[in-house]
């Protein structure tokens, strides 16, 4: 599997889970709401500085984000 498709999909899990809309959690990672739309889908590949901006607010480590589901 892709691991951009891995990671968009991790990241719309968690964020989810929180019960955060792409805005809510956009404001809370410090990124514009369009990106975190292209990361969910794939269509980005962030830098691993933003990834640790992504997993600060869901509370886990970047790597997580990256890890293929078992």
């Amino acid at each position: 599997m892709d691991i951009r498709k891995i990671l968009g999909a991790n990241l719309k899990r968690l964020r989810t889970a929180k019960g955060w809309s792409q805005e809510d959690y956009a404001f809370e990672a410090g990124i514009h709401r369009t990106y975190i739309s292209d990361i969910e889908r794939g269509a980005r590949n962030p830098t691993i500085e933003v990834l640790v901006k992504l997993a600060a607010p869901l509370d886990v480590e970047a790597a997580d984000l990256i890890r293929a589901p078992r």
